[in-house]
């Protein structure tokens, strides 16, 4: 496998280019600027690179590690309201 394993499906960039391997998110990770690079965040999701790509595993770690570094410091999307109204139930006793 190693570092041309392919994501499941393609990171966005906020620039509007997308990191479709291993290899291009580790070297997305390297053109970061060094304050960048030693967020937790960041180191965080080099190590799961690292792993993924050296020990063999599920690309879907790397992802996770990508893309929760590339949200960090956004605020959570809000909720969307609810479909169906809630049912009622009664308590018998």
């Amino acid at each position: 496998m190693g570092w041309s394993a392919a994501f499941d499906a393609p990171i966005a960039l906020p620039d509007g280019r997308a990191l479709l391997t291993l290899l291009d998110a580790g070297n997305y990770i390297a053109a970061l600027p060094k304050a960048t690079q030693q967020r937790p965040e960041w180191q965080a999701a080099t190590e799961a690179l690292l792993l993924v790509a050296e020990r063999g595993g599920d690309t879907m770690i790397a992802r996770i590690g990508m893309v929760r570094a590339l949200n960090a410091g956004k605020p959570p999307p809000a909720p969307e309201p609810r479909r169906k109204r809630v049912k009622a139930y009664r308590v018998i006793r």
